[in-house]
């Protein structure tokens, strides 16, 4: 039985800590968007959060010598651009405010499916047993952490449409980017399409100055932190995951985002969760092994096609 080779395994281990990068810096993001927004509006919190992660990407770029990336990226990184960093943004924000925490988590974690759904129609991704077995353990996971966080009263018809909007946007957003990412570099494809959804909320300028002025101070460092880090480092990561694996799978590694954010608000925040969010986030994270696992393969398998093993 032929071995993957150490270079093949590295590159696997890099992916992989990425992607684990990725899920726990977007999970941290949900904590720090309750003190943000209670001082800024939803477009004035994208554009702030865009401008910082823009400045921060921009000086890496520049220090790097990444340069422009080639014409052929560009239709990517403008789709994703708009409808990811820009659309999303702030649809999410907005619904945020219209519905309760739980309410949001169970309609936005519809993305993944969305992503496996049009990764298969639009990049014919394989949708392997094990990938919508993982998916569908997952899902019930968050279907429980959302049920156990819904508050009586707090969803709007409003706000459940926006953060359908928000998954759409997401997922579309995701399916556009890994085209670009086999004609240029994570940190091309993060850099240019932060810029994108930067211009996009220009409009928001306005608002962003006037909320500043009044904001406290540990609002706007919020508003910082949702830049730097869960933009600009954990797209910036999330991109080179993915330009090693499949757009489904990387969607179905983001399920494991609940259960974090469930234990960030216990530790973080004092807010001690019940027997059925426990039981969901566990489920999250169960789904997320069983879809990002791999039956073994045969000798003769391995033998015949030792190039088809994918970095995950």
């Amino acid at each position: 039985m032929m071995n993957a080779s150490p270079t093949t395994n590295r590159a696997g281990i890099h992916a992989a800590a990425a992607a684990a990068v990725t899920v726990v810096l977007w999970a941290s993001a949900f904590v720090s968007i309750r003190s943000a927004g209670t001082a800024y509006s939803p477009g004035a919190l994208a554009l702030g959060r865009l401008l910082s992660g823009s400045v921060v990407l921009g000086a890496i770029l520049v220090v790097r010598r990444a340069g422009l990336p080639p014409r052929s990226a560009w239709r990517g990184i403008l789709i994703s651009g708009v409808l990811w960093f820009g659309f999303y943004s702030v649809v999410l924000n907005w619904g945020e405010q219209q519905v309760d925490a739980g309410t949001a988590a169970l309609v936005v974690n519809v993305g993944p499916i969305l992503i496996a759904l049009l990764g298969a129609k639009i990049l014919g991704d394989p949708m392997p047993p094990r990938l919508l077995a993982g998916m569908a353990v997952s899902f019930a996971g968050a279907v429980a952490v959302g049920l156990s966080m819904s508050g009586e009263g707090g969803s709007s018809v409003l706000g459940v449409v926006l953060c359908l909007l928000a998954a759409i946007s997401y997922a579309a957003g995701v399916v556009a980017q890994k085209p670009a990412l086999g004609q240029a570099g994570a940190l091309q494809v993060t850099t240019f399409g932060c810029l994108v959804g930067a211009v996009l909320c220009l409009p928001f300028a306005g608002q962003l100055a006037h909320e500043a002025a009044r904001a406290p101070v540990s609002a706007t460092l919020n508003m910082v932190y949702l830049g730097v880090f869960p933009l600009a480092l954990a797209f910036t990561t999330w991109a080179y995951a993915l330009a090693r694996t499949t757009a489904s799978r990387m969607g179905a590694t983001t399920y494991a985002v609940p259960a974090l954010v469930v234990l960030m608000s216990w530790l973080a925040l004092g807010e001690v969760p019940g027997l059925l969010t426990l039981a969901g986030g566990a489920l999250c994270l169960a789904g997320v092994a069983v879809s990002r696992s791999r039956p073994r393969a045969t000798a003769s398998s391995v033998v015949a096609e030792p190039q088809r093993e994918e970095v995950a």
